[in-house]
């Protein structure tokens, strides 16, 4: 990617957030960054995720009972930074995947002024091991694993499966091929069995795919700027 083609614009709630003129749409909702990342996917669907289970981190250094969470469309790292913060606060442990076929540069990353917005040893930690996280899985703090999977999604493979999937692609009017059966069947053969799947977006079509996948679907309140977004649970077995 051209990253002279990448802009910062500053959002409604004051957060900024970057807009890619190739695509033709922003990385975040220009109703707020801030408040869309917060109210999609921490309080819609880790903060749900984690009310709704007995996930329980042990006193010990590895990631055992870690909630772990999978990121399609990592872009500036709000979303997993948000998510760090609260598992830090909470004395939770944190096991993160994000994809991302065009990673953003570290000076970029640094630019974002996300670091207002979080504790310091939080925003320090992601920065200092961002460019680490993109060539395999870094420990950022005593809670949160990040890697980073520079790939297309469809070229993106694990053994692992996910808790919770953050899908944060760009909208389907200029990426059509992120939003149809082939890419969400692909992503959601990474969701555990009684797993949470969380998207921006509700569209039928949307609804039609991830119902035929056997999930159940419920339609939530949106960020600002939006009416509805999708939340979607995997059977139990």
């Amino acid at each position: 990617m051209n990253h002279e083609l990448l802009t910062f614009v500053t959002t409604a709630d004051g957060s900024k957030t970057i807009y890619n003129s190739e695509v033709g749409e922003n990385y975040h909702s220009r109703h707020g960054a801030l408040q869309e990342s917060r109210h999609v996917f921490l309080n819609s669907s880790l903060i749900y995720f984690l009310e709704n289970h007995s996930k329980v981190s042990p006193p010990g250094g590895d990631l055992e009972g870690a909630v772990s969470v999978l990121e399609v469309g990592f872009g500036t790292g709000l979303n997993f930074l948000l998510s760090a913060d609260y598992c830090v606060d909470n004395k939770l442990k944190l096991d993160y995947t994000g994809i991302e076929a065009y990673p953003l540069t570290a000076e970029m990353i640094a630019q974002t002024g996300y670091d207002q917005y979080l504790s310091h040893a939080t925003w320090k930690n992601f920065t200092e091991q961002y460019s680490h996280s993109l060539k395999g899985a870094v420990q950022i703090d005593e809670h949160c694993q990040l890697e980073i999977a520079n790939c297309n999604l469809l070229d993106f493979e694990s053994d692992q499966q996910f808790d919770v999937i953050y899908y944060d692609a760009f909208a389907s009017i200029h990426q059509p091929e992120m939003w149809d059966m082939k890419a969400i069947s692909h992503t959601l053969s990474f969701l555990k069995p009684g797993g949470v799947f969380v998207t921006y977006a509700i569209t039928g079509n949307l609804k039609r795919i991830i119902k035929s996948l056997g999930l159940r679907v419920e339609k939530v309140p949106g960020a600002p700027g939006k009416r509805e977004m999708l939340r979607a649970i995997q059977s139990a077995g």
